[in-house]
């Protein structure tokens, strides 16, 4: 038996199932780097503890002379375990020929050139690692999802001239790719009704998918609950989900709307001020944020810091644009998360998208207002050290930005606001705050 791939995790888990399994007396196993890829030794003494033969070869499966040179010494081959891969995940805008054919090429000229070379053979078994990408289509993925359907292609194409071979669409393995999620991507999953397969779980699939006639099969662990109070169902876990209406991009109205077709958070939006508005947005988005990243809720994330800056990638930028599509009824860019880079900026955005420009003088009171409320709440913390400390220096930031505005001139031949400000101490300011406000 051949494996391609033996150096992963998956291919060399495999490698110990059919050796354990006492379904085949010798084993090749192809990789790149071949006996000197870390943990090969390990394995494959561990293979031959056991009595099987193992031969360990460096050979680049996507190079058909590589490939075709290998095989030349491999007599009475009995069967192929393709499960070679490379991820290169970033959406669709991101993806360059080189990056393409990253992925494509230990996927699809390595997979066609076995078919080529061992089509004349009497296998007993061609089984092709796919993914379940390829089946129903993971954002960021495209690349993948196109090489993992080659697979499933070539496995029909095999079946229809009476040749062996399954492409097996795998869900992610807890010691595969899965192994190097993030707990913000696993938590993200967990949400898509996606969970990884265990050792035990995935083997045992395998032996069945092998024992079958389709040529293709999605072998997958699904949370069928998640499926339902999914806002995504992809079209074909409809089905499976008890006939709930599939959503996803084919969908044309997105965010939850009224009786009489209103989005929700704009009608309910609509009665309050601009700026209790804004703030609102701000949460909102900040909510989001957090739910992408698995945060423990919105207050982890900085409505003034960037959403590079606190994690966010082209494939959560993403599913953060889709969360607020959802929500708002908007239609806004794959880019518009790193277009309006912090909370702020995107609900102002949104703010403007979805009621309009506001009115600088009704904002401006509506300001003023907030001062009034300000001004009352600050006799509460008067005698507390930590709060004075830190409500002084957000004053700082505020009036900083504010004497910036308004330019840098000096007024009455004293240092400008924003220098007196930035060597004013604390109780400086609290003299400020008592003379200017009426404390």
């Amino acid at each position: 038996m051949l494996v391609t791939g033996a150096s992963g995790a998956l291919g060399g888990l495999v490698a110990r199932h059919l050796a354990g399994s006492g379904r085949v007396e010798r084993l090749v196993l192809v990789s790149r780097r071949g006996p000197s890829t870390f943990g090969m030794a390990t394995l494959v003494a561990e293979l031959a503890s056991g009595g099987t033969s193992v031969q360990v070869v460096a050979c680049d499966a996507a190079d058909r002379d590589q490939l075709a040179g290998v095989l030349r010494g491999v007599p009475s081959l009995s069967g192929v375990v393709h499960a070679a891969g490379v991820l290169d995940d970033g959406v669709v805008g991101s993806l360059t020929a080189e990056r393409l054919e990253a992925v494509m090429r230990p996927k699809v000229d390595a997979a066609w050139h076995l078919h080529e070379l061992t089509r004349h053979l009497d296998l007993d078994t061609f089984v092709l690692f796919s993914s379940i990408a390829g089946v129903w289509g993971n954002p960021g993925q495209a690349n993948y999802a196109a090489g993992n359907t080659f697979l499933d292609a070539l496995a029909a194409h095999r079946r229809q001239q009476g040749l062996p071979a399954v492409s097996l669409a795998w869900g992610p393995w807890e010691k595969g790719m899965a192994g190097e999620l993030t707990e913000g991507d696993r938590q993200r999953m967990s949400r898509q009704g996606m969970l990884p397969l265990s050792d035990a779980d995935g083997l045992a699939l395998f032996d069945a998918a092998t024992a079958r006639t389709e040529p293709l099969l999605v072998a997958a662990r699904l949370d069928l609950a998640a499926i339902r109070g999914s806002r995504e169902i992809q079209p074909l876990l409809s089905v499976l989900a008890g006939g709930v209406r599939p959503s996803g991009p084919a969908r044309r109205t997105v965010g939850e709307t009224t009786a009489d077709g209103q989005n929700v958070l704009a009608e309910r939006l609509a009665g309050v001020s601009p700026v209790e508005r804004q703030e609102a947005l701000r949460e909102m988005i900040a909510a989001q944020a957090a739910l992408v990243l698995g945060m423990s809720g919105p207050d982890s994330i900085d409505a003034e810091r960037s959403f590079r800056d606190v994690g966010f990638d082209s494939l959560t930028a993403v599913e953060l644009r889709n969360r607020l599509n959802n929500v708002t009824g908007q239609r806004l860019s794959a880019t518009a998360v790193f277009d309006y880079p912090t909370p702020t900026a995107l609900a102002d955005f949104l703010a403007d998208e979805m009621f309009g420009s506001v009115d600088e003088e009704a904002t401006a009171l509506a300001a003023y207002s907030g001062l009034d409320k300000f001004e009352a709440s600050l006799t509460e913390i008067m005698g507390d050290d930590a709060a004075r400390a830190r409500v002084t220096a957000r004053l700082k930031d505020i009036l900083s930005v504010l004497s910036d505005a308004g330019g840098s001139g000096e007024a009455d031949g004293d240092d400008s606001v924003a220098d007196r400000i930035q060597s004013a101490s604390d109780d400086d300011m609290f003299d400020f705050i008592d003379n200017q406000l009426g404390i």
